[in-house]
């Protein structure tokens, strides 16, 4: 059986050789065999497991969320219900992230529309306006 050193797992799935440790901490990836001299042996699959997990996270999923994808993954049966109910509560929150975000940018360019720059003897309305919301 073919396997292969941390370094090669990595450059192969993309990611750092950190990222396979973390990942292998948070549960995420198996803790392989060692070899008689220390070094870790993953197995092949390890890739595909690697790439599964980059791909989620840049979807936006949590590590938690990416551990119950991997058990949904290699369980039978009904797991694409599943499976679609975690993207749909993802959708939902990514798009109330973007609405918070869409409003935060409003606010945003109103102020930098107030900013009267370079004019030192006028108060800055952007700090103006964040000393307004502690009081």
């Amino acid at each position: 059986m073919e396997h292969h050193t941390i370094g090669e797992i990595a450059k192969r799935a993309g990611v750092g050789v950190e990222t396979v440790r973390f990942y292998e901490r948070q549960g995420l990836v198996p803790e392989p065999p060692r070899s008689p001299s220390g070094y870790r042996l993953y197995p092949p699959e390890t890739t595909d497991r690697l790439r599964f997990v980059r791909r989620a996270r840049e979807l936006g999923f949590t590590l938690d969320e990416i551990g119950v994808l991997l058990d949904l993954r290699v369980t039978p049966g009904s797991a694409c219900e599943s499976v679609r109910a975690l993207a749909e509560d993802k959708l939902a929150d990514i798009e109330h992230r973007i609405a918070d975000l869409t409003r935060i940018a409003e606010v945003l360019r109103r102020l930098v529309a107030s900013c009267e720059a370079g004019r030192p003897e006028v108060g800055c309305p952007i700090l103006d306006a964040l000393d307004e919301a502690i009081r």
